[in-house]
């Protein structure tokens, strides 16, 4: 996530006790692939680093191992262009004796990479489903791995796409690990402006930053302020997590708007909706403490079944609108 956060309302855990969640992944999958998306050996996975590029090839391969199709005709990653000024670019390509107003620092033109899969649906509308592969690299000698932020939504993506890929679907879901989030979101950007199927047929952005660390087993839906349509779906949800609605209202001061918080921005700006799944701030927000350690397991676990129920929601509910 990019820099927002705080508060919320309305819990739903325990008024549907009665029902059952019956959504089985592969927990043990789930936890391995976060482990390795943050490991120490991907440097952090900033933008245009040689540890972002393995992420990438990882997140690749996985998709393939699950047989999730890429989304485009010429492989699973969509590469693209963008330029480093200044600062940014002092930073991973630095000269020396910069100035302080970094005028002696040329622009670079370097490559992030979206890798995007695709499940075909039975209709011609399509479901977006993302989490940012980019982290925040070596900052001062020091290490950010990025484990909630967001190697948990890039992870939950491989269990969302698994469980979906033997299931009757209604809507195409297109799965995203979209890179350079830390950034301003160019690579969602650029994927949206780029998409492989007609994006005037889009018609729900599920976006997943910050899924995986909660100490008081608290998750957010954001955007129904925007989008209140959406609410049945996230009603009927059962989960041992508490799924909390909020953070989207630009008129109350006493809390952060996420609506431009993370990528789902890109969709609501181009007035595609968005739901937004995310914890608050934790103390490991952005600092080299966000690790695999720092993770809550049982939490991520449900948060992503939850998730899952979300979506199974959407590609019914949303199939007449």
């Amino acid at each position: 996530m990019s820099i927002y956060l705080i508060v919320g309302v309305v819990s739903l855990g325990s008024c549907q006790s009665t029902k059952v969640n019956n959504i089985v992944i592969d927990e043990q999958a789930l936890l391995q692939h976060i482990k390795v998306i943050s490991h120490d050996s991907l440097e952090g996975r900033f933008f245009s680093t040689p540890g972002n590029y393995k992420a990438q090839k990882y997140i690749k391969e996985q998709f393939a191992s699950l047989n999730i199709p890429p989304a485009f005709n010429d492989g699973y990653i969509q590469q693209f262009p963008h330029t480093l000024s200044g600062k940014s670019r002092q930073r991973i390509y630095p000269v020396a004796n910069v100035k302080e107003d970094y005028s002696n620092v040329t622009d670079t033109i370097v490559k992030g990479g979206n890798v995007v899969a695709m499940l075909k649906g039975r209709t011609n509308k399509t479901i977006v489903i993302t989490g940012h592969l980019d982290h925040l690299g070596i900052k001062n000698g020091q290490l950010y791995n990025g484990a909630d932020d967001d190697a948990s939504g890039t992870a939950a993506l491989f269990a969302i796409a698994s469980y979906f890929k033997t299931k009757p679907i209604q809507h195409n879901l297109v799965f995203a690990a979209v890179d350079a989030e830390e950034i301003g979101s160019p690579g969602c950007a650029y994927l949206l402006d780029n998409f492989p199927l007609d994006i005037k047929n889009v018609v729900l952005n599920i976006n997943m930053d910050m899924i995986s660390h909660n100490d008081s087993s608290q998750l957010y839906a954001s955007g129904l302020y925007h989008y209140p349509q959406l609410q049945k779906p996230l009603d009927e949800i059962v989960s041992s997590i508490d799924l909390l609605y909020g953070h989207d209202d630009p008129n109350n001061k006493d809390v952060q708007d996420w609506t431009y918080s993370s990528d789902h921005r890109e969709f609501h700006e181009r007035k595609i909706p968005f739901i937004y799944f995310g914890v608050e701030d934790h103390k490991d927000y952005h600092q080299p403490t966000d690790t695999f350690e720092n993770i809550n397991p049982k939490f991520y676990i449900e948060a992503v079944k939850l998730i899952i129920q979300a979506i199974e929601g959407y590609d019914t509910f949303l199939i007449d609108k």
